[in-house]
This record gives C-alpha cells, structure tokens and sequence, in this order.
C-alpha cells in the first residue's frame, strides 16, 4: 500500500524491517524582532539524538546559511560550536522552528514523513508573537508542501502573511546543485 503525502506523490510504505516511530521536533529558535523564519519539516535523527537543529554532519544548512564571518574564523572543515552558531543566526533576526510539531517516519528522510501523521506547529500563534517576520524560507520542497497543505488554510492573522521562499534542500540527499549554488541561493533570499 501507499500512502499520499504533501505535494501529492505518494510515499511508500517503511521497508521491510523499517517501523514508523513517531519523532517530536524542537521549540523555536527565535528572538522578538525576528525577521525572517526558516522552515524545515522535522528533525532527523541525528538532530534529535543531539538535541540540535541540523545536526547531520553531512547536512549543508549551517555552511549555508551560516554567519560568514563566524564561519571565516572557524578552522576549515570546522563549524563553530552550535551555540555560537545558534547565537551568530539570532543576531542576524534569523528565526528557526520546522513545520512539523510531530510526525510519524521511518528514518531522517523528508520524503518518508507519513503526511497523514503530522501535527503542525503553531503558527498563528508564533506570528503573533513574531510580528516583524516578513519572510518565510523553506529548507527544501516538502517543508514548503507541508506548509501549504496543512498551515496556510488554518492561519487567520489580522495582518499581511510573510512572503514565502522555497529554497534547495541542505539535506545530503539533495545533491543536484552544487554547494556554492545553494549557498548563492539562500544567502540572497537572507538579504530580504
């Protein structure tokens, strides 16, 4: 059987030896006056082992997204420590959240989210408490799918809603542009 997911494409069922388990994403990161707010779908599982955002090593969002001149003092091949990258991201009114509040997966893959499983996030809530955000970044199509499928219809705020940007997925399984394109890409969409 397969089960229709955001987007409407289907996502197959776990394979064999593979079982749902129900992920929980984290709190957001975000100051009063941010800004801008990027959006993933849900932690994979080395983020949540970590309790981290992005914590794949493999995973382009910190070198992406990343302040340049934290980045600039960092030793090559080395990321700050996450608080310090965490900090550089707030500085810059950077908010970070995902979509999902819970969903259930089997294993990190966006594409496995079982669509029917999510519990969104609270967005009306989150923009009223962050009216200053003006521009809502997407890591990847499904967080944007997901978005518009399951918080979009929901919202019902007094003001203007965020523009909304969908921007190539950091995942190491999203490897068709190359990295200095992604970093081209999302640092545009950060000067907003």
């Amino acid at each position: 059987r397969h089960r229709r997911r955001a987007g409407g494409r289907e996502a197959a069922r776990p394979a064999e030896g593979r079982t749902l388990s129900r992920a929980t994403g984290f709190a957001p990161l975000a100051r009063a006056d941010a800004t801008h707010l990027i959006l993933g779908s849900l932690p994979g599982l080395a983020s949540l082992r970590a309790g981290e955002y992005y914590a794949q090593p493999r995973n382009a969002f910190w070198t992406v997204v990343g302040d340049p001149a934290l980045a600039a003092t960092a030793t090559p091949g080395a990321l700050p420590p996450y608080p310090a990258r965490v900090a550089a991201l707030l500085a810059r009114r950077i908010a970070l959240w995902d979509v999902c509040q819970s969903a259930e997966r089997p294993g990190s893959l966006d594409a496995s989210i079982v669509t029917s499983s999510v519990a969104a996030n609270d967005f009306a809530g989150f923009f009223r408490a962050h009216p200053a955000i003006r521009c809502v970044l997407f890591n990847g199509q499904t967080a944007h799918a997901l978005y518009r499928r399951l918080v979009l219809p929901a919202l019902d705020l007094p003001a203007p809603l965020p523009d909304l940007v969908v921007l190539p997925s950091t995942s190491p399984a999203h490897a068709s542009l190359p990295l200095a394109e992604k970093v081209r890409r999302w640092r545009a969409a950060l000067g907003r």
